[in-house]
């Protein structure tokens, strides 16, 4: 078993959570966090967050399949929807965001839309936010360079590989959420 240090399990945290490495390095990390109460921690908060992510999923699914149908084929709802997006973006006019806001106010449905789609803003931001506070460097290509993982000639850009997965993981679970809305 190698034996990683704090950074490098910080590094491989995602990766562990989402059971991608080796089962060697699967080891290696469960081992440090056996023995390291700071990168126990982090990773405690991380799950946490991610629990924090179903929880609200799952309130989101739950709430909507408590509300009336009447409340679906209002045709007001059907403009909330279609400006919700552009609401939350701050991208209409102010007579257009008082509309919304009325919509909001006497639909039900549309009011848990707005905020579930809040609460869930809210959550990418402060997990955006403390990722970018804890991690000032970006260690991924180092810390694999350091546990001797060799890169295929297709894996130049590993880097820009996993900022990719991440942008579309990002993009996946907003349009989820999206969908979600929609029904």
């Amino acid at each position: 078993m190698q034996e990683l240090n704090c950074n490098q399990v910080i590094t491989l945290m995602t990766f562990f959570i989402e059971g991608k490495l080796s089962s060697k390095l699967m080891a290696s990390v469960e081992y440090h966090l056996s023995i390291c109460a700071d990168c126990r921690q982090k990773y405690m908060k991380l799950k946490k967050i991610l629990d924090n992510f179903s929880e609200i999923k799952n309130k989101i699914d739950n709430d909507c399949a408590e509300i009336d149908e009447k409340f679906y084929d209002n045709p007001q709802y059907k403009v909330f929807k279609e400006n919700l997006s552009a609401y939350i973006d701050n991208e209409l006019s102010d007579e257009e965001n008082i509309r919304i806001k009325k919509i909001a106010i006497a639909n039900p449905l549309a009011r848990k839309d707005l905020e579930n789609i809040y609460a869930f803003k809210q959550l990418l931001q402060s997990s955006f936010s403390r990722t970018k506070n804890s991690m000032k460097n970006d260690f991924v290509k180092k810390t694999l360079n350091k546990l001797s993982i060799k890169e295929d000639s297709d894996n130049d850009h590993q880097f820009y590989k996993i900022i990719t997965v991440f942008a579309g993981i990002m993009t996946f679970i907003l349009v989820g959420v999206i969908n979600l809305l929609n029904f």
